[in-house]
């Protein structure tokens, strides 16, 4: 995907810098994979506010997405890429041979017309779900299963990707996008490749009205509080606020919140670089 810099004909268009869309071949999303999605306002069942700065923005749809890949040995030929409203990386419309449709994270130079297969036998292809016993080292990968037949909960973010490094008997090592190295099980599935539109980082909104339409209300800083309602308010004039921390007087910037006997802890291999 490539990148839009506009004339600063407005000040919202001064710095904006936003993608153009190029690769999305279709803005009518798929009927019977779309259900209703209610926004909170960052307010519980009760109604009472536990998310501060979350609050209006445009009416969405979810998308349905097959985080699963358990369709194995069926080919799937790609019908559209879209944009999701709800994730940073585009998604593909998939119509398999029996003729079923699923949505998927597209990943990175998939194109309409492709065809995609998941399971045991599926090429080391862009898009293709393997197991991770299956994979090459070396690989690029994406859309990591944490246990098997979970679904994917990891690297899903536009344009991520991990490696896989090594295997330790019935554990992959892989390295994440944050520096981590952490094994998983083998059984578990992962695709292939990048995940697409990965000039998304490098996107500027241009202005606050953006934020709005995405539900972000404004963020107001601790520093320009009352005591009464944060720790580091207060003070004459405009005084630091002493150390960094959140409203609940928590330490930030470098005071480590993981639980000490976390259970994970024993498949990290090295923290994430800070």
């Amino acid at each position: 995907m490539a990148l839009k810099k506009f004339n600063p004909i407005t000040p919202g268009t001064r710095f904006k810098v936003a993608g153009t869309f190029s690769d999305v071949t279709t803005s009518k999303p798929e009927k019977s994979l779309l259900v209703k999605q209610k926004k909170s306002g960052g307010r519980n069942n009760s109604g009472k506010m536990t998310m501060r700065y979350i609050g209006g923005g445009h009416k969405q749809r979810y998308r349905l997405i097959d985080f699963r890949r358990d369709k194995h040995d069926v080919h799937a030929t790609v019908a559209t890429i879209e944009y999701d409203p709800n994730r940073s990386g585009r998604i593909a419309l998939l119509q398999y041979a029996d003729g079923e449709k699923r949505y998927i994270l597209a990943p990175d130079g998939l194109k309409v017309g492709n065809t995609i297969r998941s399971g045991k036998d599926a090429p080391v292809e862009a898009g293709n779900a393997l197991f991770l016993s299956d994979v090459p080292l070396g690989t690029m990968i994406h859309h990591i299963e944490l246990r098997p037949g979970q679904g994917a909960a990891l690297v899903r973010s536009a344009g991520a990707a991990a490696q896989l490094q090594a295997r330790d008997g019935k554990y992959a090592i892989i390295r994440m996008p944050s520096g981590e190295i952490r094994m998983i099980l083998n059984t578990c599935l992962a695709v292939i490749g990048t995940v697409s539109n990965p000039d998304h980082r490098l996107e500027r909104s241009g202005k606050a009205g953006r934020s709005r339409w995405l539900g972000r209300r404004p963020r107001v800083r601790g520093v320009a509080m009352n005591p009464v309602d944060h720790p580091m308010g207060g003070g004459e004039g405009r005084a630091s606020g002493g150390h960094p921390r959140s409203r609940n007087g928590i330490p930030a910037k470098g005071y480590k919140t993981r639980a000490p006997k976390n259970r994970s802890t024993r498949y990290i291999i090295e923290r994430r670089k800070k």
